[in-house]
């Protein structure tokens, strides 16, 4: 069922939703991204419902495009390094923002995705008679990692938002799931979870890995900062040098605020040879890196908030085995593929490194594995645009069981 009575805000954090748009708007695929970027989907939901759109994302410019369907902004962040009391002010702010918007733009549905604005700023547009859907991309708390008061209060104040003030929730991930009916027990809003959603073309010819172990190539993919778990990896590839073999190579891509750090650190460490940092690479250069790699290590630590962390699923799609710890709540999905340990354990990355250089029946189990669990992200009714059009024709027919007329233009702005 369409209407064009809907009319959509989407607030997202820093992806690029215009050169998504031009993309999507000429048939194409961002280089940018491995995976079908969010935006895209969104612009695809919007065209089947026939829907208006306003997008805002976050930006460090300004920019705007705007069409006869679509209204597309980039807004700069206020204070984008801020911290503490500072922080909070500033999301609440930009909660705010979102919401004058809405109303200027006569949005009656807002999605929001993590890390836009605190999600019980959110009850404000339900208070307002606006259908709210959270867009849910990280774990709401750290499970293996301590609350500030500020997030612990934030949270309290959130769950009367999931419990029953939302249309729907879309969840990345299981243990976000898990999460929201634990804040919400007695009645939580309906939650749809999804996953990272990727095309069989981009993965149809990557070879599978090379049979020539030595040297043995071991991949990490994503932004350069310490929580990431990037000066882990270099602790990781300095004990195995230590130890007398020299023929295991780490390959960091991925740019960041410690790129020039990290590089720096190898040059101390006198790992020049073994340990390679490239920066940020498009799609393209990053296919010859996974074609290159034997396993892909994703090494994050108990601070960062993680939502699905989708270089586990590009490592499975191209049937590299995996080695991590339970921060990432992929690992659920995929845990055949995986060699699985205790979050920060060097020795203990270092040990499952070494079992898959060594052991060959164990790598190759895992890497069968990896074939196996493939196509779960290739299944389009698992996907986010999927999701979101289940909750979309849930509030388009709640809107018309109220007016007792469900062949009526509803969601009137």
């Amino acid at each position: 069922m369409k209407s064009k009575s809907l009319r959509i805000l989407y607030a997202v954090g820093p992806e690029d939703v215009i050169q998504s748009y031009k993309y999507w708007s000429q048939g194409e695929q961002s280089p940018a991204q491995v995976s079908v970027t969010y935006s895209s989907q969104f612009y695809d939901v919007c065209q089947e419902f026939d829907a208006q759109a306003y997008v805002i994302a976050q930006a460090k410019t300004h920019d705007l495009i705007q069409g006869e369907q679509f209204m597309i902004e980039k807004l700069p962040v206020p204070l984008p390094n801020a911290g503490g009391i500072v922080y909070h002010l500033r999301q609440i702010f930009y909660g705010i923002k979102l919401l004058i918007s809405a109303l200027r733009f006569r949005a009656n549905v807002l999605i929001a995705s993590s890390g836009t604005t605190h999600w019980f700023v959110l009850y404000l547009f339900s208070w307002l008679g606006i259908r709210v859907i959270p867009s849910v991309h990280c774990v709401l708390w750290r499970e293996y990692g301590g609350q500030s008061w500020g997030e612990k209060i934030a949270l309290y104040l959130s769950r009367h938002l999931f419990a029953n003030k939302c249309a729907g929730i879309l969840a990345v991930s299981n243990e976000i799931a898990r999460q929201i009916q634990q804040l919400a027990p007695k009645q939580s809003s309906p939650v749809f979870e999804f996953l990272p959603s990727y095309r069989p073309k981009d993965f149809a010819d990557i070879p599978p890995p090379s049979p020539v172990r030595s040297p043995f190539h071991v991949l990490f993919a994503g932004r350069v900062e310490y929580d990431k778990g990037v000066f882990d990896l270099l602790e990781i590839a300095q004990t195995i040098t230590a130890s007398g073999i020299h023929d295991i190579h780490f390959h960091i891509c991925g740019g960041g605020s410690q790129l020039e750090t990290l590089r720096h650190a190898v040059r101390e460490s006198g790992l020049i040879d073994n340990f390679f940092c490239y920066g940020y690479l498009l799609k393209p250069q990053m296919r010859e890196m996974f074609a290159r790699s034997h396993i892909v290590v994703v090494p994050t630590r108990t601070e960062f908030v993680e939502g699905f962390n989708r270089v586990v699923a590009e490592s499975i799609l191209c049937s590299r085995p995996v080695v991590t710890s339970p921060v990432c709540p992929a690992l659920s999905y995929v845990d055949e593929a995986v060699i699985s340990v205790p979050p920060e354990d060097i020795s203990a990355y270092r040990e499952a490194i070494l079992l898959l250089y060594r052991d060959l029946e164990i790598y190759n189990r895992k890497r069968l594995a990896c074939q196996r669990l493939q196509s779960q992200f290739y299944d389009r009714d698992r996907s986010w645009g999927n999701r979101l059009k289940t909750i979309l024709n849930q509030i388009i027919e709640t809107e018309a069981n109220q007016n007792h007329n469900p062949d009526k233009t509803i969601l009137s702005a």
